[in-house]
């Protein structure tokens, strides 16, 4: 068994990321026995300008990427046949808007002090992708950590307050400076770099050579 640290630098609102780490948990899946996984949770903004009241989908991707409303729809289909092939529900029908996104990383560095940032990051994406929730509401923040067994009013108590910020920012910065402009990036014992929702095989076939030169080394 060979233990290796994996960097998962990501945002709760990005579609790619849920197909990502969903790709990525069944590549490990399938290394059970050779490959222990330590993943930690990185914090990455797609869009950091955003108002509390956030933005149509629509009218964002349209501002930002300039894409057709057919554009649109294509992409979304790509994206819900991805996510339904590694068996990840995305409800393009239940969700309206995008939203900033700093509090939840700032709740997702409390929950890895805490033991629980795998299973409240996975609760932010179904959260969000499959229940069509405001990330952003700080109410429905704690109601979400509550559901994963985070204390509720320590949750309201970290989002009221400044606490984890600097952190939150510190880490974002950090990982920009390595280069990182796209999410979601995995990076593999701080060396080794995988971008983009890639299938699970390429994720394998990664974590094997990876495992198999750390234990050659």
């Amino acid at each position: 068994m060979t233990a290796l640290r994996i960097d998962f630098v990501s945002d709760v609102v990005c579609p790619w990321c849920a197909i990502g780490l969903t790709s990525l948990e069944q590549a490990l899946r399938r290394l059970d026995g050779e490959v222990q996984a330590d993943i930690h949770f990185q914090p990455f903004e797609l869009n950091p300008q955003l108002s509390a009241e956030g933005e149509g989908i629509a009218e964002h991707l349209q501002r930002k990427y300039g894409l057709t409303d057919a554009q649109l729809e294509e992409n979304q289909e790509r994206i819900r046949r991805r996510g339904a092939e590694l068996g990840f529900a995305f409800d393009f029908n239940a969700r309206s808007r995008i939203w900033n996104t700093f509090d939840a990383h700032r709740l997702l560095h409390w929950a890895g002090i805490e033991g629980k940032q795998s299973e409240l990051k996975h609760a932010l994406l179904r959260a969000y992708f499959s229940e069509g929730r405001n990330v952003s509401d700080r109410e429905v923040l704690a109601g979400i950590a509550a559901g994963v067994g985070l204390d509720a009013q320590r949750a309201r108590e970290v989002l009221a307050s400044g606490h984890y910020a600097e952190d939150v920012r510190a880490a974002e910065q950090f990982f920009q400076s390595l280069g990182i402009s796209g999410v979601p990036a995995v990076i593999i014992e701080k060396r080794h770099l995988v971008s983009g929702g890639q299938p699970p095989e390429v994720f394998e076939r990664a974590l094997r050579e990876i495992a198999a030169a750390k234990q050659d080394a």
